[in-house]
């Protein structure tokens, strides 16, 4: 049994849905539970549903799509990733994962081959934490990190809380159902793009993920005092955002001294208040986003800007407040499916490289419930969550053949 991807089919298909969008093409802004989600969530369950797989959606919007195996009784094997996107971002961030999933599916069909076990090919849920502001809403809800009191607890930035949001767009039902079982499926395995260069810059075909780093989020809000630009005189101000500023640069600083690659330091979001060129900051909010493989070095780097923040607002005389938003531990992809995908490049000729993740996914979080193992492939210069993003059609076939190879193994 050969799988073959019908390239044009899945790139066609991407290209349909990256018009589904909020942004200037080729811009695609897609907001969890927009119209413009739920249209791409409409598109995705039609192709689904002409391939004739059985669908399932749950109370935040989860949905399976299933090729019942043999012995429907037995744990499934599971592939797929998310359909949402910030803002301005690019057409292959996490649809790569769902579509070339339904079409790996789709491969193994046509090639003859039947699973003794049910595949799913799931789209996860606000993959992205553009509107509530924490990522991986639905992993983490399926695999229990997430307790169900989010429901009331997350909120966008109307005030809206996840409740009130999902059952507008047509989920109901409790949190508290959402959850797998252990036993639910006996693999899962990502589809992605690499996000990063290093496949296009060492020529390797395809990415195999043995670790997925993981990211801790913090919020500071820091509080000075306000006055006018002209009036208040240096040596008297408490200037809320030079303080902020310090503290980014301390936490930069922090992340350069530990001398290593795999450790980053992001300071993402920066609000001032009142927010007037001729007004002295007297607020900032920053959220802060740090990621390593060793939770060491990261937890390091957050105690560090931690008691730095301390020590700047004595010395300015200003307050820091911090709130921890997520601290999640990083995973390690199981070795029987970092095997069966080395083993699927090998089979095709392709060249594999075995790296880690930077960029956390949902597979983060389904590596609690279930094996779990990634499959990378290039995306041009490295550029991710840019309208710019891009995978050549044949990258795009790889990870799928090496995909189908790999769900045939897992569900035989």
């Amino acid at each position: 049994m050969r799988a073959t991807a019908d390239r044009q089919r899945v790139c066609q298909e991407l290209d349909t849905l990256a018009s589904i969008t909020d942004g200037d093409p080729p811009a695609v802004t897609r907001i969890v539970f927009s119209e413009t989600d739920l249209r791409a969530r409409r598109f995705f369950k039609q192709r689904c549903a002409a391939a004739g797989l059985e669908l399932r959606e749950d109370a935040v919007g989860n949905t399976f799509a299933r090729w019942q195996g043999s012995s429907p009784e037995l744990p499934a094997v599971a592939t797929g990733s998310h359909l949402d996107a910030i803002p301005n971002a690019g057409r292959f961030d996490g649809t790569v994962g769902v579509l070339g999933g339904l079409e790996a599916v789709r491969a193994l069909q046509a090639a003859g081959f039947q699973p003794r076990r049910s595949v799913d090919v799931i789209m996860f849920t606000s993959e992205e934490p553009t509107r509530f502001g924490l990522g991986c809403l639905g992993s983490r809800l399926m695999s229990g990190v997430l307790d169900p009191q989010a429901d009331e607890r997350l909120r966008d930035r109307e005030g809206a809380t996840l409740e009130v949001v999902r059952r507008r767009a047509g989920f109901s039902g409790s949190l508290e159902t959402v959850r797998l079982s252990e036993d639910r499926y006996v693999g899962f395995v990502e589809l992605h793009i690499e996000q990063g260069p290093v496949l296009e810059r060492d020529g390797d075909d395809i990415g195999i993920v043995t670790a997925i780093a993981a990211p801790a989020s913090f919020r500071l809000i820091i509080e000075g005092e306000g006055g006018h630009a002209g009036a208040v005189l240096m040596p008297d101000r408490h200037d809320a955002f030079l303080a902020a500023a310090e503290i980014a640069l301390i936490l930069e600083s922090s992340v350069r001294a530990l001398g290593g690659i795999d450790t980053v330091g992001t300071v993402g979001v920066c609000e001032l208040f009142p927010g007037a060129i001729n007004s002295i900051p007297s607020r900032v909010r920053l959220e802060i986003d740090v990621r390593d493989i060793d939770p060491d070095r990261r937890n390091h780097v957050f105690r560090h800007t931690e008691e730095a923040g301390r020590l700047v607002a004595e010395r300015r005389g200003v307050t820091v407040r911090g709130e921890v938003i997520n601290m999640d531990p990083p995973a390690t992809c199981a070795a029987e499916i970092v095997e069966a995908v080395t083993g699927a490049c090998a089979a095709r000729g392709l060249k594999g490289q075995r790296m880690i993740s930077r960029a956390y996914h949902d597979s983060l979080f389904m590596a609690r419930v279930a094996p779990t193992g990634m499959i990378f492939i290039p995306c041009q210069g490295g550029i991710s969550h840019r309208p710019d993003e891009y995978a050549s059609p044949e990258a795009i076939a790889n990870g799928v053949e090496v995909l189908a190879d790999t769900l045939a193994v897992l569900a035989s």
